[in-house]
């Protein structure tokens, strides 16, 4: 009975997880070829994968936290096995026992910020709107259209805030009736559901469903394609249905509406980097690349791994909090991709992305090689 008990407490963690489909894994080691992990190091799903069909799995090792989620093992499989079911089950069994590797322990200090504060950051929920100050954005109230959230990281990051400033500018230029919930806001909770703390994630999912009907909202444009990802498929699970719009698909509907005029020419060579959440988990390719092309002057080029085959950046997974060796993020690959293209500015649509790429272009001293914008921040350029 001593050996069998760990056995049977993996595989029913997997299986109350929705990771069931892990016994239909025959090995084939698809998962490896295209994890983008064995770009930078050795590291082997199909061995996790058999481990935990057989309860065997080690909570213990950091293996379990390295998938940043990104999907393409998912799309590959010939089994449907849903791997990031799988991994995410694993570490809410980690995390249940208090187990966190040492590149796996901010974690915990962000858990506990975002149940103190609502934010992964530990800020005061007080100063969550200062981003908007003097750029004329109301506080929501019912019966505005739309309910702008920008998220955590463009609430309170340095460079993020750059990207909500961006939008409120474009949202006031072409008349759009919105607000934003400010103090009210929480967390979406998607990156920390994915690190395993299912606790927090319904805590903060609750009462965001709350806030919403409370004020009336009908319509959410996001920022952040991880905000878009959990409101549009997670928070159902809570009865919340709303309409879910990330900014580069309300860009695009903008424009071509006639409501956002391009004025003036964009001169510089640029490439465009699907975010995972936005692409590959929902779909989200087409929007902001005929954004881009709608630019007097902008020329688009592709990296060699585009949409559905997009290089993942590597913070995914809840990874933007862990601690990743430099020789190992995924985001230097795609920065060497851009910079053999020619492209001036690496353009994407994802603050975790940007937060990465930034990242990489800085430490690998390619500040004066590339620039790294959101989409926003071009557009608010062009109108």
């Amino acid at each position: 009975m001593e050996t069998v008990a760990p056995f049977k407490e993996v595989i029913d963690e997997i299986n109350q997880g929705g990771g069931e489909a892990v016994k239909y894994c025959y090995q084939c080691g698809k998962c490896d070829t295209v994890c983008p992990w064995n770009r930078v190091r050795k590291f082997s799903m199909r061995k996790l994968i058999q481990e935990a069909s057989l309860g065997l799995t080690e909570v213990e090792r950091e293996e379990i936290w390295r998938c940043s989620t990104c999907g393409k093992c998912v799309q590959q499989c010939p089994r449907d096995v849903r791997q990031i079911n799988d991994m995410v089950s694993l570490r809410r069994m980690a995390t249940g026992y208090g187990i966190f590797p040492p590149a796996v322990k901010p974690v915990r200090a962000v858990s506990s910020g975002l149940a103190a504060q609502g934010n992964p950051f530990n800020e005061d929920r007080k100063i969550r709107a200062d981003w908007a100050e003097g750029l004329n954005v109301k506080p929501f109230a019912e019966g505005m259209d739309i309910l702008y959230f920008p998220c955590c990281y463009s609430s309170y990051d340095p460079r993020l805030k750059s990207v909500a400033k961006a939008t409120a500018r474009i949202l006031n230029k072409a008349g759009v009736n919105y607000g934003i919930l400010g103090t009210k806001e929480n967390c979406c909770g998607e990156s920390i559901r994915k690190t395993g703390n299912e606790e927090v994630f319904k805590r903060l999912a609750k009462e965001n469903c709350k806030t919403f009907i409370e004020n009336g909202v009908k319509k959410i444009v996001v920022s952040s394609p991880h905000c878009y990802h959990t409101f549009k498929n997670e928070y159902p699970e809570f009865k919340m249905n709303l309409e879910v719009v990330h900014i580069s698909q309300f860009l695009f509907e903008l424009i071509n509406e006639g409501k956002l005029e391009i004025t003036k020419d964009y001169g510089k060579k640029i490439t465009y980097h699907d975010p995972c959440y936005l692409g590959r988990h929902n779909g989200v390719y087409d929007e902001p690349r005929e954004v881009l092309k709608k630019i007097p002057g902008l020329e688009l080029v592709e990296m060699p791994e585009s949409r559905q085959d997009s290089l993942c950046c590597g913070m995914g997974g809840g990874r933007v909090w862990m601690e990743t060796e430099k020789h190992e993020r995924f985001s230097n690959l795609r920065v060497e991709q851009a910079i053999e293209l020619g492209a001036a500015e690496l353009v994407t649509a994802c603050p975790y992305c940007i937060t990465a790429l930034e990242d990489s272009r800085l430490v690998m001293n390619y500040a004066d090689n590339i620039e790294v914008k959101d989409i926003t921040e071009i557009i608010q350029e062009v109108i």
